[in-house]
């Protein structure tokens, strides 16, 4: 306790307080029963804070570069290093759960969520030109969320995921949609299973920058199309929800270069390897972890990841598990996205229906920072003259 009241400048009472409100976590030491542990994440965070002060400016672009969250959300949380949906282990869920049930949770819907699509509406190759091209079109025609039911909106959801899931090679079908993705890209039962496992790891990830675009659009009552393609056009940066993008051009490099050779490049010049890493997960992502262990990667991106988190300390995050899963079963090349897409599709629908819930337009103030603005007058004619 004398540790984390010094380092927190604060007295025991406020500790105490700071556990109540859950800020805190608190545990008993095994060594001495009379003893409590705090939890050294939690601490830093509230020291963090604390340094930073409670100015206004301050608090509001910490709030908006993710120092503490800005907007309430009952969606996910992180806990003990783990996500949750709603309380419940995301990790623990992917084991069983298909993509469906992983909605019905987040969505609060009281049937099953089916994301079945009998006929294919897609024009063209199958890839993120289509899947946008169709969310495009919808989002043109699509009807404000204001004054609909919940029911109704779920509905819809249904169908923007299982149009998302065709775009992106899925096939036509009444079965789940893990089921639909593998026999769109030609693959067997099992890989069917690490595509279930990897969509349900994928639904949400709380307050995520597509997640917080996909709510500011549902705020001002845009259609969820338009919530939708928001969300998923800011998922598909590279430092977003297409980071498997540079993992896959990373591990083009390994397999042409080799393991070792590539590695000596990153860490002669400073350079973390694209995938590896993450700061919610300073011990390692859960959900590369969980998913990397249902299969084996090739054996030279295998040896690249070993010597990486040897070298480096850094574990590889679920980019990395994607782009591997995408190498060792050859599937379609824009596969990692499609994946990471269809099933964050299900978090930022589920961002966008508990925003309207909230009757406030998200809208941030600018901090101006550039030049004064010039003066004017006007004379009697009602004309403008620089002062």
């Amino acid at each position: 306790m004398s540790e984390a009241c010094k380092l927190l400048g604060v007295q025991p009472q406020t500790l105490y307080a700071y556990v109540s409100r859950g800020k805190l976590e608190v545990a008993p030491d095994p060594a001495d029963t009379r003893r409590r542990l705090y939890r050294a994440e939690d601490v830093a965070v509230l020291a963090k804070r604390k340094q930073a002060g409670r100015k206004h400016e301050t608090l509001a672009a910490n709030t908006l570069f993710g120092s503490e969250p800005s907007i309430p959300t009952a969606l996910c949380a992180f806990s003990r290093g783990r996500p949750y949906y709603k309380g419940r282990d995301a990790v623990s869920m992917a084991r069983t759960a298909t993509l469906e049930d992983a909605a019905q949770l987040l969505w609060g819907a009281e049937r099953a969520v089916d994301f079945s699509s009998l006929k294919s509406t897609r024009s063209g190759k199958p890839g993120r030109d289509a899947a946008f091209a169709a969310l495009a079109s919808l989002a043109a025609a699509g009807h404000s969320t204001g004054g609909r039911l919940t029911r109704v909106l779920h509905a819809e959801g249904q169908n923007l995921v299982g149009q998302l899931a065709n775009a992106f090679g899925a096939w036509p079908g009444a079965e789940p949609l893990h089921l639909r993705l593998a026999k769109g890209w030609k693959q067997p039962a099992k890989v069917a299973e690490l595509l279930r496992t990897a969509l349900v790891l994928l639904a949400d990830h709380e307050l995520t920058s597509s997640a917080f675009v996909a709510r500011i659009a549902a705020s001002t009552g845009a259609s969820l199309p338009a919530c939708l393609l928001a969300g998923l056009t800011t998922l598909s940066g590279p430092l977003h929800g297409d980071a498997s993008g540079r993992v896959r051009a990373l591990f083009s490099e390994v397999e042409r270069l080799g393991e070792d050779q590539v590695l000596a490049h990153y860490l002669s010049n400073g350079l973390s390897p694209a995938g590896f890493g993450h700061h919610l997960y300073p011990d390692g992502d859960p959900r590369a972890a969980a998913l990397l262990a249902l299969f084996e990667p090739p054996k030279v991106i295998s040896r690249f990841i070993g010597k990486v988190t040897k070298l480096t300390g850094l574990q590889p995050n679920i980019d990395v598990a994607l782009a591997a899963l995408v190498a060792h079963h050859r599937l379609p090349a824009d596969a990692a996205f499609g994946l990471f897409a269809t099933a964050r599709s299900v978090g930022l629908l589920a961002h966008s229906l508990e925003q309207l819930g909230v009757a406030q337009v998200i809208r941030p103030r600018g901090r101006y920072v550039g030049p004064m603005p010039e003066s004017h007058d006007q004379n009697a004619y009602g004309e403008t003259r620089k002062a």
